[in-house]
């Protein structure tokens, strides 16, 4: 048994955890989640100050590691966290020193696709893999990468930024490019796209299920796409195969550039699996090499919406039980 804590950073809110692994399993003992502060050093006080509440309401924990997440881009290496677009102010701040002084114990760095990877790979639908690819299809798209038994950060911890590949020469943007795999791949990909298709089928006097008139295009969502292409809406289903092909032809270039047994995606795609999948699934047949697409299997993540919970706990974990 260890026992371990976890970090989660983001931009509007910051989640402390404690968590008992068990070789394959994992459970969340306690959990703390509050605003994050105005400043950084705001922000460690109170993460600090949330780790130690914790503890003391469970003296039964012996801490063995704590794992801290946040969106990127950083420096895990020296545990500095980079002007992160959704945390302004955050430039160049040391967020491992600080809980490495008071709790004494190792402390580690991911960005959170790269997290959400351990924790899919250690406890989700990864285990037992030696190389898996986890996708993160939500708010943005990005990927964690476990080559031969071990995440792969690359030179400067900027590996697995799949969502910046250009798909197309144009199209909806994700991550500062047009037709990008994230403006294809994303909850804010798909809702610009919905958007655009909606627009023009209005102009056209078509009547929508989901967007009843061009004052409603402002507050069009992904999930509200979603559930009409549930629903049957041909035009939301058409959304959807513009992404579910997008999806394959990016999965096609993992696999080939790659070559993983396994393709963990998460979020959006377990959402919508049973349209996604049939598309996803052509588009790589007809795309990705036939022998390396044999050896791997698409699945969901298989920890769902609590990968993000556990995310920051794998970091942790990794450093004590690293293979």
């Amino acid at each position: 048994m260890t026992w371990i804590g976890g970090v989660d950073i983001g931009g509007t809110k910051c989640a402390v955890t404690i968590g008992k692994a068990l070789a394959d399993t994992v459970d969340v003992v306690a959990k703390f989640k509050f605003p994050t502060p105005g400043t950084p050093q705001e922000a460690l006080r109170a993460i600090m100050d949330a780790m130690a509440g914790l503890l003391a309401e469970h003296p039964q924990v012996s801490l063995q590691a704590i794992g801290i997440s946040c969106g990127g881009p950083l420096d895990s290496r020296s545990g500095l966290v980079l002007s992160p677009p959704n945390l302004p102010g955050w430039d160049g701040i040391d967020v491992v020193s600080p809980l490495l002084e008071r709790f004494a114990v190792p402390v580690g760095l991911q960005n959170d696709a790269n997290a959400c990877a351990l924790a899919e790979w250690k406890w989700g639908a990864g285990r037992g893999t030696r190389n898996m690819i986890f996708l993160t299809f939500g708010t943005g798209m990005g990927a964690g990468l476990i080559l031969d038994g071990r995440l792969y950060a690359g030179t400067n911890d900027m590996a697995g930024e799949v969502g910046h590949m250009r798909m197309e020469n144009d199209g909806p943007v994700g991550y500062g490019k047009a037709g990008s795999f994230e403006g294809y791949c994303s909850g804010g990909g798909i809702a610009q796209l919905g958007k655009q298709q909606a627009r023009e089928a209005l102009l056209r006097g078509e009547a929508l299920s989901f967007c009843e008139s061009e004052e409603a295009l402002d507050s069009l969502t992904t999930q509200r796409i979603g559930e009409a292409a549930s629903g049957g809406d041909p035009l939301a289903l058409e959304i959807f195969r513009v992404v579910g092909e997008k999806l394959g032809r990016g999965l096609a270039i993992l696999v080939d550039v790659l070559n993983p047994e396994r393709i963990v995606i998460g979020s959006i795609y377990g959402r919508q699996q049973a349209i996604l999948e049939p598309i996803v699934m052509k588009t790589l047949s007809e795309e990705a090499l036939p022998y390396s697409l044999r050896a791997c299997s698409i699945v969901p993540a298989g920890l769902g919406e609590a990968v993000g919970d556990l995310a920051s706990l794998s970091v942790a974990y990794n450093l004590v039980e690293p293979a």
